[in-house]
This record gives C-alpha cells, structure tokens and sequence, in this order.
C-alpha cells in the first residue's frame, strides 16, 4: 500500500473515533513513525510502505484511539516554540501556561537592570517553563522543584538537551530552594475534586492525578505555597514577584486569600487569550 493510502485511511480512522484534528494527528503519527518533517512526509506519499512497517504503525494508531495522548506517544510537545520530550510522569505543557514565561520576562527586563535574578519554578515537571526562561534569560540562576523524581529525571533529559544549567531539586514546594529568590512561578495543580471525572479521557487517564487534582476547590497546593512563602518571612525577595497558574473561576478567591497573607502587595488577575482569567500575580512592594 502507498503512504498516501495509508495516511487516507488513518485519518479515517481517528475521525471514526471522534479525535479531533483527525488529519493533523494522522500527519504527526506518520511523521513520527519515519522521523521525518512535513516537506519529507509529503514527498514520499506515492512510495510503498516497507514490509511490516503497517503492523507497526498500526500499534500507534490504536494507542491514539484508546486516548493515549498523542504527546506521550511522539515524546514531543511544542513549547514557547521550542520541542521538549514529555512522558507519562509529567503533565503535557498547554499553550496557555506560556503566559508565565511571557510576564516573567516583561518583569525582568523592567525592575531588573542592575543584577540576574534569582528564578524558582515550583512543579517544574517536563521543566519546559524554567528552561524557557533560562534560554531567554542566560544570566539567571534558575532552580526548579519537583516531588516526583520521574519528573525531574525528564527535565534533566530536557535541560541536557537545550545545555542550560538549572539546578534541579527534589523536594515540596520550595522547601529545597537554598536562598532567597527574586520570582516565584508555579503551574501547580488547580482541577477541582469534582471536575476531574468530567476532564478529557487524554487527561484523566494518562496525566498525572498529582499534577491534576487541587483539593475541594482546587486551590490547596496554591494556598500551600502562599502561605509557605508569607511564613517563611524569607524566601521572597522585597519587591519580588509570584506568578501562579490558576483556573478560569479561582481568580477572585485566591486572589482575596493572598491579600490577607500580603497585605501590602500588589495583586492582580491576568486573562489568557479567550478573556479568561489564567495567572495570579502578586509584587510584594
């Protein structure tokens, strides 16, 4: 069978099992199935495929139908325009989590112009935000934590590939950050209890419940972190910023609990593309 049938018929096939962007995923599959970019894909559609090659390929499609996300099954997921490898073990990095990495460095290049900041990113995961930040910003010191050493075995794949020098920590929240940092980022977990039955099958059987799952609301670990850094009395540098992750309604909530823990700071709501409020920012003053 030629490459142009069999692409034809995976698209089908997906299709017939509700995956959206049925085509665009059969090209990603087949373009990770022979290592080979889009122009190279459609240059050989009239070639035959190799002998056994659409029993193997095969394997892949029907990992997808079983909602398998197509991340974990390329390896691959595209980042403020960079690839990083992902695995089961972190959770995929969305688009909308680069509005972290965008509000960082605008603050950066506005408050710092006399000294490198000191950066921690709390959950790093894949380690696709802190080492983002360390390819944009060469002259910071960059740690990020992680509770699962799964994790941090994949960011350190990512951070040897990219050659950044983060310094990578095990450990809650920033309990194993040695020094007082300038910024705080944290994409932590923010799904209600009772939304996670109604997520996507991609997501609530492959992603991990750790990074998923926050609490009755979906704010514990935010609270968590908050309220470590208000008690810790040292860990946040004077005029130093936090930027956590949020979901569409926890703005307002958060927001007031951070209020009480930082009275004097500067608080407010920042909204992705769609209007929807996505990042908690607070600058102690």
């Amino acid at each position: 069978m030629i490459l142009k049938q069999v692409l034809h018929d995976i698209v089908q096939t997906l299709a017939a099992h509700d995956i959206e962007d049925a085509r665009l995923e059969a090209e990603v599959l087949l373009m990770h199935f022979f290592g080979v970019n889009r122009a190279r894909l459609y240059a050989r559609l009239e070639l035959e495929m190799l002998p056994g090659g659409e029993a193997a390929l095969e394997k892949l499609v029907e990992r997808r139908i079983a909602r398998e996300p197509l991340a974990y099954i390329t390896g691959h997921r595209e980042f403020f325009g960079r690839d990083f490898h992902v695995a089961p073990g972190v959770l995929i990095p969305r688009a909308e989590t680069e509005i972290l990495v965008e509000k960082t460095l605008n603050f950066v290049k506005h408050r710092f112009s006399g000294r490198d900041p000191v950066i921690a990113e709390v959950g790093t995961g894949s380690g696709a935000i802190a080492i983002s930040l360390a390819l944009e910003l060469p002259e910071a010191v960059i740690y990020a934590t992680d509770i699962s050493a799964r994790a941090l075995e994949i960011a350190a794949f990512n951070c040897e590939r990219y050659h950044v020098g983060i310094r990578l920590l095990e450990g809650d929240l920033l309990a194993p950050v040695p020094e007082p940092v300038d910024i705080i980022i944290a994409n932590l977990p923010y799904v209600r209890d009772g939304e996670m039955g109604e997520l996507q099958d991609e997501i609530k059987k492959y992603e991990p419940v750790v990074a998923l799952s926050g609490g009755p609301d979906g704010l514990d670990k935010l609270r968590c972190l908050l309220s470590y850094v208000a008690e810790s009395g040292g860990k946040l540098r004077s005029g130093g910023l936090i930027l956590l992750e949020i979901g569409p309604a926890q703005g307002e909530v958060l927001a007031l609990f951070a209020a009480e823990l930082f009275p004097s700071a500067e608080i407010d709501l920042i909204p992705d593309l769609s209007g929807m409020d996505r990042v908690l920012r607070i600058v102690l003053t």
